[in-house]
């Protein structure tokens, strides 16, 4: 059975949103709703780098949680078929030293690659699952 990209990138946002959002109550899964859907507006406002940069700084929660999700998805390599290759460094600031050191075309992918994820993650947690 083949399975478009967009159904992998899918069930990987709604894995880790069922993960994230297991042990949060009604409070915190309403703030991490509100941050997840102006996450990609924040990228595209302020730039790619400099918006994981941000999320890193603020140490909260729900900031980290998605910073993870999205080196996850940039290293992410299932042995079958989805072997994304735009990050090498899953640890948070060898990812940021990684990314500041990456060619303009490889970088903008793993922008659009993001953006495309979030989109996921943004559709999922205002599901309310």
């Amino acid at each position: 059975m083949m399975r478009t990209l967009g159904q992998k990138r899918a069930e990987f946002a709604l894995n880790r949103v069922l993960k994230v959002t297991q042990d949060m109550d009604e409070k915190k899964k309403k703030e991490f709703k509100s941050f997840t859907a102006g996450a990609p507006s924040m990228i595209l406002q302020n730039g790619f780098g400099q918006t994981l940069a941000f999320w890193l700084s603020k140490k909260s929660d729900k900031h980290l949680a998605v910073f993870d999700m999205v080196v996850e998805w940039l290293s992410y390599d299932n042995g079958k078929d989805i072997r994304n290759t735009f990050a090498t460094k899953k640890e948070r600031r060898e990812f940021m030293k990684e990314l500041s050191e990456m060619n303009q075309p490889k970088y903008l992918t793993a922008q659009k690659e993001t953006l495309a994820l979030l989109e996921w993650v943004k559709r999922f947690v205002n599901a309310d699952l």
